[in-house]
Order: structure tokens, then sequence, then C-alpha cells
């Protein structure tokens, strides 16, 4: 080996070197010094004949053991046997490596002559002979390592990935087959239905590039396929193997069939999975996303990179994306077992089941309850003081359930607006009346209300209508004139004359507006769920719900009206319909002047607008000095130009320390889509470094439009301090009130590390004032009076959301907090679900690639943050059981803003896992 014709460089094996007076044992590996620490394994090589050298495997090595006549490992003792075994294995190692190397370096020589003779000089082909012959050896030994690292156990997770199906059912064959029948035209298969065959219509561009990789490997170039074809490629696509899978993926990049991938053939790849999972930005970035990849994978710069180098990326993509670890603690998919208790008798598990559903809803259930008996007392009261009426003689239990029920309604129209006077509930939920009353669900109270107003009418009206007018004019003479004379008069009416009187008319009006206003408040109504044809269409949407609901007005004034005209009550202070409604109507009525006043005098000045991609605008104004808020909290907006009647509330995204206000309103609704529009036309085209689609400021040269506010009001995320853990899940636009929570907990602990520093540095110059000073006898003391300390320690923020541009909202948000958070008090995880779960072939690529860009950049490609995207759903089981098991014994508030769906998802997940463990979750949904 050391003949001098060998060049000085040589390639240096795994066992080039092994002391003479070593022993192999079972723990010792090749090339070290050998001990019973280590471990030696077996290297298989393969010698073709075009004199390449190919690596098999690496595998624990075993030795015959004649004595024993079976397979075990080498022993540690000094035996014989053991020594003439391993001198044997020695020698057969030195002549296979002898023979490997010297073949590898003749095929090196021979390489470089050939290179010389295309060189165009001798010094200029000396360097390039050196310099390819290096990066080749360079890419070689890389290649070695790779193939090593894949028997890691941290590559299997990886290995399982690159799925081209991601649920592929036992049965699923035979739905690709019942496709195929059904799509098939002479029992072939065109290319162009092929994607909608094997279940992939949303990525038609990408199964069309599958569809003819496998058809180059078959040297075809076909547009129809046969079954027995199809079933051949859909076997492929299928393979468990994931090497056979990732030789599919590679085919897809390498058109050109050379075994080689170009940064151009990069480039298309990464433009076709862009467009597969709607990632438009993605795209326009390719080229830049391709020469970050190839500058990782290509070191040597020979301008294309190998199936190898491809696999290594793909298996070493957790190790890329280490820079998340703190970021993605919760979010990690690892299944969570947590020690229930004990298989429980059925008189146990419904006992358990109760007293947790009472600890849960004991304000609710005390508050309904004591309605509840409110009307029943009130019902049973009028029921028999009726019955004591002469009119009960000839009228019957008719009357009685009709008076009962009128009763029942006077309370309860004067009830229902209670829970709207929202500066009233505002005020009341920070006193102690807030740890007994559920203010947070003032809204549904408002409904059940009116639920219960509803069956107050039909009992009332129905019972007047359809029984005792019906028995009072059917009566004979002499009863009525012996009962009913003195409180209908003579002669007796009919039944026209009872519906056309004062007490008919406005209780038939009353039904009919009442009626209006609760159809067109109903959610089908009020969303738009239901679609009518125009001119109708118009009776649907949140403006027909909010003027509907001023038909209020006058139900209130018909309402006193059909109470003073009673046939059977005589004196006026028993007419006490105006009792009932007296105070409520004045508070609601003072709340409504005091919006108006107040947010006449709350003038706002606009100071940046911007328009968002998905249809969101934001709006950041001046903060009016009275104005004071907490975090969660939302206000109410109008736009006299757009109405100058409606008000729409929108939760606050600024933090109570900042000097302006912020909101930002999606289009949703017809009165946010009027204001988008109008805030379209005064805005300009962002400069550079300025994000959004629209922007305009105070320096805008049209005027922006007026805006009036009013507020704030009280929500359930504005209690968040009061939990050691915060869970914040937002749904789209539903993350807007927990921007404010973050930027408020950052701004904290801000200032708490800035107050320790200061605090630290007292106490420094404190003790060296008195170090320095004799005539002091007594230290310098330290301020008590210190801020109360944050009581929350962590919180997770998880924002899901189906378009990539919505990661624009809260870019800077986002930025700040990864960047100021030193402590890592607060984990954001953003979710994409428009594009694919990791693992899925369709985002395999972009998963690299956004592993590599954070590595190198520390900005994530799809949100443009330093915050990972995940992508698909989050596993909200995995999440909360993570929680659980990381903060024993804390209490979790669950803060959640979104579709009702996920909401009755995380609350059954709350109420499973509180039953399981110390951890306790309070689950709080936003109302509006």
């Amino acid at each position: 080996m050391g003949d001098g014709s060998w060049p000085t460089h040589e390639r240096r094996w795994a066992s080039d070197t092994i002391p003479a007076n070593t022993i192999l044992s079972a723990t010792t590996s090749p090339g070290a010094e050998y001990n019973s620490a280590e471990e030696f394994v077996e290297v298989t090589l393969d010698l073709q004949d075009d004199d390449t050298i190919i690596l098999r495997s690496v595998e624990p090595a075993t030795v015959i053991n004649v004595d024993e006549g079976s397979d075990t490992s080498v022993s540690a003792s000094r035996s014989p046997t053991t020594r003439s075994s391993s001198n044997r294995l020695r020698q057969f190692s030195q002549e296979l490596k002898a023979e490997a190397v010297a073949k590898a370096r003749q095929f090196s020589q021979e390489l470089k002559a050939e290179l010389r003779k295309f060189s165009w000089g001798n010094g200029h082909a000396s360097q390039t002979v050196n310099g390819f012959d290096s990066a080749l050896a360079a890419r070689a030994l890389r290649k070695q390592r790779a193939q090593l690292d894949r028997t890691r156990s941290g590559a299997h997770k990886a290995l399982r990935g690159l799925r081209f199906i991601s649920n592929n059912k036992a049965n699923a064959w035979e739905e690709v087959e019942n496709k195929f029948n059904k799509l098939a035209k002479d029992g072939y298969l065109f290319r162009s239905d092929f994607a909608q065959c094997i279940g992939m219509k949303d990525s038609k561009e990408f199964a069309l590039e599958m569809f003819d990789a496998l058809s180059r490997r078959r040297r075809l170039k076909v547009e129809k396929i046969s079954k027995d074809e199809l079933y051949e490629y859909w076997s492929q696509i299928t393979d468990q193997s994931f090497d056979s899978r990732l030789q599919i993926f590679f085919d897809m990049v390498d058109k050109n069939e050379d075994g080689r991938i170009t940064e151009a053939e990069v480039k298309e790849i990464i433009m076709l999975s862009a467009s597969a999972n709607k990632l438009s930005r993605l795209k326009e970035q390719a080229e830049e996303y391709a020469a970050l990849t190839m500058e990782e994978l290509d070191p040597e710069r020979l301008g294309y990179i190998e199936l190898w180098q491809l696999e290594t990326l793909l298996l070493q993509k957790d190790t890329y994306l280490s820079y998340s670890q703190a970021l993605s603690y919760t979010s990690q998919a690892l299944s969570q077992n947590l020690q229930g208790l004990r298989k429980k008798g059925r008189i146990r598990r419904i006992s358990t089941k109760l007293v947790y559903y009472l600890e849960e809803n004991w304000k609710r259930i005390w508050v309904v309850s004591l309605w509840i008996m409110v009307m029943i007392g009130l019902f049973t009261w009028k029921f028999f003081q009726y019955k004591q009426k002469s009119a009960f003689k000839v009228m019957g239990y008719c009357l009685l359930t009709a008076k009962g029920a009128a009763e029942t309604l006077k309370f309860n129209m004067a009830l229902i607006l209670m829970p709207v006077c929202r500066n009233t509930i505002t005020w009341l939920r920070s006193t102690k009346l807030g740890l007994f009353v559920p203010f947070d669900d003032n809204i549904n109270f408002h409904k059940t209300i009116a639920a219960a107003i509803s069956i107050g009418v039909i009992l009332h009206v129905g019972n007047h209508l359809a029984c005792d007018f019906p028995r009072l004019i059917s009566s004979s003479n002499y009863k009525y004139k012996k009962f009913l004379k003195n409180d209908f008069g003579s002669p007796k009416p009919t039944y026209i004359d009872l519906v056309k009187g004062t007490e008919g008319v406005t209780g038939v009006l009353m039904v009919i507006f009442m009626a209006i206003a609760f159809t067109l408040a109903t959610r089908w109504f009020r969303r738009n769920l239901i679609k009518l044809p125009k001119p109708f269409d118009r009776i649907t949407g949140f403006n027909a719900f909010w003027y509907s609901h001023h038909l209020f007005v006058i139900v209130y004034v018909l309402l006193i009206i059909h109470g003073e005209f009673l046939y059977l009550v005589h004196i006026w202070y028993r007419r006490t319909t105006w009792m009932y409604l007296a105070v409520p109507v004045l508070l609601y009525a003072g709340e409504r002047i005091l919006r108006f006043f107040r947010s006449g005098f709350s003038t706002v000045r606009l100071l940046k607008v911007a328009i968002y991609p998905g249809g969101v605008l934001t709006l950041q104004m001046s903060k009016p000095p009275q104005f004071r808020y907490k975090s969660g909290q939302y206000m109410f907006v109008q736009c006299p130009a757009v109405s100058p009647f409606e008000w729409h509330p929108f939760s606050i995204t600024s933090a109570p320390g900042d000097d302006y206000l912020s909101v930002h309103i999606r289009q949703l609704g017809d009165w946010t889509q009027a204001l988008k529009r109008l805030f379209s036309e005064v805005c300009e085209p962002p400069v550079a470094g300025k994000s959004g689609l629209l922007r305009a400021d105070e320096a805008t040269k049209k005027s922006l439009p007026k805006l009036l506010i009013d507020g704030p009001y009280g929500a359930p995320a504005q209690d968040y301090s009061k939990y050691d853990v915060l869970l914040l899940v937002g749904l789209g636009i539903g993350a807007t009130p927990f921007i404010s929570i973050l930027k408020d907990l950052l701004n904290n602990i801000v200032k708490m590390e800035e107050q320790a520093d200061s605090v630290s540095d007292t106490s420094k110059a404190s003790d060296v004032s008195v170090a320095s000073s004799n005539e002091s006898t007594t230290p310098n003391r330290v301020p008590s009076k210190r801020k109360k300390t944050l009581k929350t320690t962590n919180a997770y923020f998880y924002w899901v959301t189906r378009e990539q541009g919505s990661f624009d909202w809260f870019k800077g948000v986002m930025n700040e907090v990864a960047e100021l958070d030193q402590r890592g008090v607060i984990e954001m995880h953003n979710y994409l679900t428009s594009v694919y779960e990791e693992g899925d072939a369709r985002s395999a690529l972009i998963t690299m690639v956004q592993a590599l860009n954070h590595a190198k950049n520390g900005v994530d490609i799809v949100s443009g943050t330093r915050v990972r995207t995940h992508f698909a759903r989050p596993k909200w089981k995995n999440v909360l059981s993570k929680l659980s098991s990381k903060h024993c014994n804390a209490r979790i508030g669950v803060f959640y803003c979104g579709a009702p769906v996920l909401a009755k998802e995380l609350s059954k997940l709350c109420y499973e896992l509180n039953q399981k463990g110390s951890t306790k979750f309070e689950f709080h949904k936003e109302h509006f």
C-alpha cells in the first residue's frame, strides 16, 4: 500500500488498521481501539466488473463458534478458538480491503487520464482533475455516511413517510376499480382521468406527473391504460416499501431518466408541490428555494443531485427542524395513554359524571333553576288567583292557563333586556358577583329567555283565541249576565268584537312583530344559511337581524298598552305590566343613550389601514384618553358612511399598553363587504417593505372615512390572568381575541425582566454604597413595592387557518413574540389546513425546503415568520393530553373562538381529561 506510485491521498476505510495485539469481541467496532465497551460490525462490499464498489450492508457481526456448533457472538475471552477465528477474519478483511482500495485507485487513475485528454493545458488539467476528484471523493464519503445513518432508529419515522395515498384502506383498490368502471372508455382509462380515479382529484397536476413517471418506467408514453396496467400502477403507488415510493418520487423529478436531478428540475417539482397545496407564494419563490436545496445537497457543486441525497434530506428533516422544538412540544403527534381510573361500576360512573357536571355547571344550574322557580311561582299564583274569579265558571281552565302564561310573559319580557345591557354586564363581571353568576353566558341566557317567551305566547294567545273566547261567545245568556257582564259589558260580544278590541289588536300585532324578529334572529337567516331568490334575499343576513330586532321598541309600547286594557282587571295598581318593565326598560334605554353620547365623544383618528389576503381589513386608530380596556375584550364599531345605525362588535387586537387601538375585520357579511369596498377606494398599493395588498395612513392623499367606537365590553378571554396555563385556540379570524392577550403577556414579560434587571442593579449599587461608607450603619434597602408577579406561567397559541395569506394578518406579533420571549413562556403553533399532512408525498418536498430555509435563514417559508407552520389539522387529543402530563396539578384555561363543531370537541376533551388526571381544564367559548 505504501508504493510511491500511488497518490499521497488515501481513502480511510472503517477498518483499515487493526492492531495486531487486539482481540475482537462482541462489543468492539472496527476502526478504533477495541475494548469491551464497543461493538463490532460486518461490512459487505460488492466489487463490480466495471470497477465500481458498492456498499451492500452494515450489520452487527457474529462469528460461528465451532466448539458450540451454533451462531454466537464473539466472546471476550482469550480462548484459542476465539483467537484463531479473529485471525482468520482479520486476514480475510485485509485482503478484501486491499483489493477494494486497489480497484478504487485504479479507477481514479483511469478517470484522471481521461480528463487530461480533454484538458486545455497541463496546469488547467491538473486543477480540473484534482478539483473534480476531490468533489467525487467528498460526495462518495457523504454517501457512505448517509447509508450508515439510515440504520439509525431516528430515521424509522421518516421511512414511513412519503405516502402518495394518505388513507389507504383495506378496500381501497375496490373503490379505484369502481371508479375505473365509471370513467373508462372502451376498457381504457385516459390520462386526464387518472387523478380522479385514484382519489387525487384536488391534485390533478401532481397525479399526472406521477402517471408519466410510472409510464416512463415501462419505457412508454401513453395517453390511456387498461385495468391491469392501472392495478400495476396502483401497486407501485401503495407499495409499503419506502425505497419504492422514494424511487417514484425521484422519477417524477428526473424526467430525462439520467439518474440525476438538476436545479431546474428541483424548481419544477417545488412549483408542482406548491400548486397541489395551494401555496401561490411558494411558487413565486420556487427558484430561490431550488437554489437553497442544491446548495445544501450539492456542496461539491457538481450541478446535480442523486437519489441517495434526496433520501438523506428526507431522513434528516427532523434534524433541520430542531429549531422548532421549543415551539412545538405540545404538538407532537404522540399518543398519550393517561392512567385513568380503574374500571368502575355503572352507579359509580354515573355518580362521577354527575359530580363533574355539577362542578362545571353549578353557576348555570342555580341561575336557571332560580329563573324556572320564579316562573313556576308566578304561573301558580295567577292560576289560583283567577280560579277565584267568576269568569272561571264560564271560561274554565283555559282562562287560568292563559293568565298564568301572561304573568310569566311579563316577567320574561322584562328579564330579556338584562343580558343585553352590556355596560352593566361588563361592570358586574368585575365584581364579586362574577364569582357566582356566569356573565359569559349572557347571550345564551338571552336566547333561552326568548324560547320561554315563545312558549308563553303560544299558551297565552292559543288559550285565548282557541279556547276561552269560544267558550265565552257560546255561553248562555244567563251565565254571561251572571258571571261576565261586569267584565265584558252588554250586549255579549262576538268573536270579532273580542279580536278587534284594543286588547285583541295589540295582542295580534305583538305576535306578528315578535314572529318576524324571532325568525330573522335564527342562525339560518342571520348567517345567510338560507339562500332566497332576489329580492327576498334582503331578509337574510345580519342587517335583517339587526333592523328586525328594533321592532321590539314597538312591541314594548304595544305591551304596555295591552296591559292597561284588561277585561278582567279594573283597578289600576293591579295592572302590573308597567311595574315589571319599568326598571329594565329604563336601564336599557339609559345604556343606549350612554352609547350614543359616548360614541360621539370617543372620536377616533385613523392612523393606519391595511387590506390583507383573505378579505381582512385592519384598522389602527388613536385611543381616546378615557378608553380603558383589558386584553380579550371587544368594542363596537360604526361607520356612518356605510350605515348610520349599525354597530358591529370586533375583538380588540391591540394590547392595553399600546398607545393605539386596532381591530381586524374579515369580510363575511353585507356590512363588512361594504366597509372593505369603502376603504379599498382610499387605499393604495404598499411601498417596498410593507405588508398587505392595499394600505393607507394619515399621509394618504384621499381622506379616510370617519369611524365611531363604543366600548369596551367584557368577554370570557379577559379573565385569562387567573389561570396557571393558557391554551388559546383560534380558527381563521377567530384568532383576534387572543392576539391582544399574547401582546399583553409579552409586555408583562418584558416589564418583569426590566424590573428584575433594575432590582439587581439597585441591589449591587446598594452593596457598593454600604461597603464604601463607614458612617452608615444600616444598608440601603430595595423598595418593597413591586409589580405583582404574573400568575400565568405558560401560554400555548394554536392558530388554524385555510389560507397561506392569513399569516400576514399578525406577522409582526408572531415575530415579536419569537424574538422577545427568551424564557419560552409563549408557544405558538400555526396550522395550515390547505397543505397535505406531513408524510404525504405532495407536501414532502415543501417540508424539506421549509426545514432547510429555517435552518439557514430563521424564517418559515409558509408563514414568513419565525414560527414554524404545521400542516393539516392538529390532533387535539394529543395536544391536551400532552399539556395534562406536562402541567400536573395546574389550572388550564382553554379559550376558543371559531366554528361550533370544534368547540364541542374541545369541551368534550376537557371533560374527559378532567376525570382522569390532576390537571383541570376550564373551557370557554367566545360569544357576541
